[in-house]
């Protein structure tokens, strides 16, 4: 069933007018996966326990067989994940003392008191990563692995599972363990800090739910998902969905194939797949089959430079003012990690150098290299390239730290004269850049650089000649144990 209702409402209306019986045939290629950083269609046969699969021609991960149980293990750090939860939301953080005042900080004071000084967009924001998506995450996480338990899966589970791979990256609560640290640290010198059992509790939750990704096997989630024997197409039509074996050695054409974004299933049609087109359902998930992101490059580019035009106002203007007893000044973020050196926690201000600093440049300069290349249809350093690509999206959500520690400040210093914290403009417009250079990863298709250079217009050939075999090689991906698996001999398909 499709999720658009649109495409449902047309589908009514046109079976008064024709027959709606299933035409034009089109295959679900089962032993090929398409690489999701580099967009080669590769071989990837049935893993064994503790092996994963990696592309050869740019090293992102294909796929991964896990050891553990498939509801089971993952099923219990679920469980202890939202007894957690539920705990650290009636939890206090730390208690701030202060010449015998006292200030106790929990999980929504920040948001809270954020809105108070003005900045309600900035604390819905902390309120929305910290707060609401840990819970979202968990209960997607329970609601989908009961589903997987039953004898016949839902038709809501694998709609679940997708809106989970799409929310994951918005759970930040291990990125405000950091921001806690920074500003327990901050507040240690200032006066009498006293840690509260919600310090612990969220230490736990990060941990839990780190437990519950490592644990978890999408894949074999959506293996045991039935294919649909029809699709409706971008027109309101349906087509037939036979089923093709590509480990026979019968391949269809690179260009006639796609992969759905959601469950990986590989679909070959009769014609040319153009780039950017719907082209109907997906017949395991429902999700909307395009060959690459819409707009992608476009998309990218404006989000990138609307980044770095909030990205100078960010370092230059303070983002917060520390006041004692009448007499402060504000503070940016490189005279913050200044402080933390000069109060001798080198590595902690290394951490927010790094986060606050060196991550955002890192981003904004390696997705210009990306986009200009894919531009001008380079072939420059593409395999080092695409690996840069998944370390961005990996560490862009890190920044996040100053944003959460200045949150937990101005929620526990309010004393009035004695003592107190604001927050400043720099704080919004770091967050922005923060937020937009997210998106703008999000958004940009590392397998357009491969596309705009030529080099996914047929699946790699081994008897290519030895230059081109030497920097792309054949369509078949590397078989190895994982780093928790020291008893088997890694293999190669």
């Amino acid at each position: 069933m499709s999720d658009r209702f649109h495409k449902r409402l047309w589908r009514n209306a046109v079976s008064f007018s024709r027959s709606q019986e299933p035409h034009a045939s089109i295959h679900a290629v089962e032993g090929l996966r398409e690489c999701p950083t580099c967009g080669l269609f590769q071989h990837v046969p049935r893993l064994k326990p503790g092996h994963l699969a990696e592309c050869l021609r740019c090293g992102c991960q294909l796929a991964r067989r896990r050891k553990t149980s498939l509801i089971g293990a993952p099923a219990a750090f679920c469980i202890t994940s939202a007894a957690l939860y539920a705990t650290l939301l009636i939890s206090s953080l730390m208690t701030l003392n202060v010449y015998g005042r006292e200030n106790t900080v929990s999980l929504m004071s920040g948001p809270i008191e954020l809105g108070h000084q003005g900045y309600g967009a900035i604390g819905v924001l902390v309120a929305l990563v910290t707060v609401l998506m840990p819970g979202v995450i968990i209960a997607l996480m329970a609601a989908i692995l009961y589903g997987a338990s039953r004898p016949q899966m839902p038709d809501w589970t694998p709609r679940l599972l997708t809106w989970y791979d799409r929310l994951r990256g918005w759970s930040m609560v291990e990125v405000y363990v950091l921001g806690v640290l920074v500003a327990y640290t901050k507040l240690v010198d200032l006066a009498l800090v006293i840690l509260q059992p919600g310090v612990y509790l969220l230490g736990g939750l990060m941990l839990s739910m780190a437990a519950v990704d490592s644990t978890f096997d999408a894949e074999r989630i959506w293996r045991s998902r039935d294919i649909s024997p029809t699709l409706d197409d971008h027109q309101g039509n349906l087509l037939s969905v036979a089923h093709l074996d590509a480990r026979n050695g019968v391949i269809p054409p690179v260009k006639n194939m796609l992969s759905c974004h959601a469950c990986d299933l590989v679909l070959a049609f009769d014609h040319t797949v153009p780039q950017e087109q719907d082209m109907g359902d997906c017949p395991r998930c429902g999700q909307i089959l395009r060959r690459r992101k819409p707009q992608s490059l476009i998309s990218a580019t404006c989000l990138l430079v609307a980044g770095v035009v909030f990205y100078l106002p960010a370092n230059l203007l303070p983002v917060m003012t520390y006041t004692k007893v009448g007499q402060g000044a504000p503070s940016t973020i490189i005279s913050g990690v200044i402080e933390l050196w000069q109060a001798g926690m080198v590595p902690l201000s290394l951490l927010v150098l790094f986060a606050s600093i060196t991550v955002p440049v890192l981003k904004i300069v390696a997705l210009t290299i990306m986009i200009i290349g894919t531009r001008f249809r380079s072939r420059w350093h593409l395999r080092n390239l695409s690996k840069l690509y998944r370390l961005v999206v990996i560490i862009g959500r890190w920044s996040m730290i100053d944003v959460f520690m200045i949150s937990i400040l101005v929620a526990v210093v309010h004393f009035g004269f004695l003592a107190n914290v604001t927050a400043d403009p720099g704080m919004v417009c770091f967050a922005l850049v923060v937020i937009l250079t997210i998106f703008a990863a999000e958004l940009f298709d590392p397998r357009g650089m491969w596309d705009a250079a030529g080099l996914n217009d047929a699946v790699a050939d081994p008897v290519a000649d030895s230059s081109a075999e030497a920097e792309f090689p054949p369509a078949s991906a590397a078989i190895s144990p994982s780093s928790d698996s020291n008893d088997m001999e890694p293999e190669r398909a």
